[in-house]
């Protein structure tokens, strides 16, 4: 699903070491050289990790053209603390979704969140694919100053006027990249990452590599799988992309999962009826929930939280249910005492645009439009957005205006590759939620059915991203995946964790805000823009 810093036309930018004016692509091959590692750069507001090396790995930007111009993809990594021997497992490589994510911002999290005894015989390494983070050049379309300014037109149109405005602003998106990155648009795409890939590991010296990707890197993932089989040593796939779906059907499934999902978070609210009163069944938490929205159409909450940035940041509801309590409690706060402080906040945490979600949604759009085609006719938009709304009003307009701009997009969309599983693969452990919103449980089905050698570990509950959250029995599995390979001898299942417990504000303001430096703020890191 789903967001840019201004770049103005005619700006040098210096682009793989190569000062260029407006855009214009660099002329730099693409090196064999192994990696230099390097100190970090500071990051403003975070401690520095002693233990975190970065540095940058040249790619083709064209792989028919593979010594004519480059990019530079940035990786960092966390060394294995045991030496190059039998005890070391090679290198992790880790990516966490979007398109678009920043792999280099999992690094930390992963490392930290694995048993020691298996992080520690692992070199771990994220990398921001072509166009995202510290990558170069890295992709900006708009300034989300002015082009995000809040409060943003409401996602479901009313009348014939509002759906040209909100059509005018995806046209323009695709306008503006356009104008700014013509000569890279065309080489944006999974198949070319997942090259770039290949590329990382033949940098670091691996004969093969193991990987962990989540939500869209476990298509990407794939992909790599299906192109380079002989190269993969362990490979994990955790909530997994439909490959049948890319990427327009996609989007439509998931219209239908995060209704689900947010119908389970209504009924959530309603059985937690003394905390925060907004009703005792979910029909009656449905009504408050859209007369709230109803009412930031014409009276945006704080001058800023209009309908559309309620959609922005109560999808991140559907994404994980640890933020249900403070979002329910913002919710009652705003309905029952008027409020806002509590709305405000949470969009400004959860849904607000800044320049990394800008990137990040300017890479989604670049990979996605790219990818696949799409329809270029607005009337086959509005025919399944109409229908889809009737059954799933909760997401179904907001998402269709997060991928509108491929509807303009300036470079056509390609052929997907076909991904297919090997009987050369050795065994791949896939892990999944049944009641994920964002990468439905059926699509995961049709993801494993690829793949003769995976095998499945299903957790019963609904977050996304099932691995490193928490749960223990699904962790364990792996745990020993990555240490010695071993699956389960069949398709297992886990209990979900438990419901998250209603929290009162004098409890939520004693734990102070939700910290993003977990899962849930890495795998939502795009959300915003829409």
């Amino acid at each position: 699903m789903k967001r840019v810093v201004g770049v103005v036309a005619g700006m040098a930018m210096l682009v793989a070491g190569v000062v260029i004016a407006g855009g214009g692509a660099p002329a730099v091959a693409a090196g064999k050289a192994p990696v230099a590692w390097g100190a970090c750069p500071a990051v403003p507001g975070k401690a520095a990790n002693a233990n975190i090396e970065c540095a940058t790995v040249r790619v083709p930007l064209d792989y028919r053209q593979p010594m004519g111009q480059s990019i530079k993809v940035a990786i960092n990594r966390i060394r294995a603390k045991v030496s190059r021997d039998a005890n070391h497992l090679g290198t992790l490589l880790i990516n966490p979704g979007g398109p678009g994510a920043s792999g280099r911002n999992l690094t930390e999290y992963v490392a930290a969140a694995l048993p020691a005894k298996v992080s520690e015989r692992y070199d771990i390494v994220g990398f921001d694919p072509r166009g995202v983070g510290a990558s170069e050049p890295a992709l900006h379309c708009v300034d989300p100053e002015v082009y995000y300014k809040a409060p943003r037109p409401d996602a479901i149109p009313r009348t014939g006027g509002e759906e040209r405005v909100l059509l005018g602003r995806a046209a323009e998106y695709a306008t503006r990249c356009g104008n700014f990155w013509s000569w890279l648009l065309p080489h944006l795409s999974t198949e070319n990452s997942a090259r770039d890939m290949d590329v990382i590991r033949a940098a670091l010296g691996e004969e093969q590599i193991s990987y962990l990707g989540y939500s869209y890197g476990t298509y990407l993932g794939a992909v790599y799988a299906t192109l380079f089989p002989h190269r993969v040593k362990r490979l994990v796939l955790d909530s997994n992309v439909d490959p049948t779906g890319v990427w327009y059907r996609s989007n439509l499934a998931q219209d239908q999962a995060f209704e689900r999902r947010h119908r389970q978070f209504l009924a959530w609210t309603a059985k937690h009826h003394s905390t925060y009163k907004l009703g005792t069944t979910p029909t009656q938490t449905s009504f408050a929930y859209y007369a709230m929205r109803d009412r930031l159409r014409t009276r945006p909450a704080g001058g800023v939280v209009g309908p559309s940035e309620l959609d922005d940041t109560f999808t991140v509801a559907g994404y994980g249910d640890r933020v249900w309590p403070r979002f329910a409690q913002a919710w009652s706060s705003y309905v029952r005492e008027g409020d806002v402080k509590g709305l405000v906040g949470i969009y400004t945490k959860h849904g607000k645009n800044d320049t990394a979600k800008e990137n990040g949604y300017a890479v989604y759009l670049g990979v996605q439009c790219r990818d696949a085609t799409w329809p270029r006719q607005w009337e086959t938009w509005r025919a399944d957005m109409t229908k889809m709304h009737r059954q799933a009003p909760f997401l179904t307009w907001s998402n269709a205006w997060f991928n509108a701009p491929c509807a303009f997009w300036p470079v056509a969309g390609g052929q997907p590759v076909e991904v297919h599983g090997s009987l050369k693969l050795p065994p791949i452990l896939m892990l999944q939620s049944r009641g994920d919103a964002a990468t439905p449980y059926v699509g995961a089905l049709r993801m494993r059915e690829r793949f003769p050698t995976a095998r499945m570990v299903v957790d019963k509950g609904g977050n996304h991203g099932a691995s490193l959250a928490g749960n223990q029995c699904v962790d364990r599995h792996l745990a020993a995946y990555l240490t010695d390979g071993s699956v389960p001898p069949r398709d297992a299942v886990c209990d979900p964790l438990p419901e998250p417990r209603p929290a009162a504000p004098a409890r939520m303001a004693a734990e102070g805000p939700v910290q993003h430096n977990d899962l849930l703020g890495v795998l939502t890191g795009l959300l915003g823009a829409r």
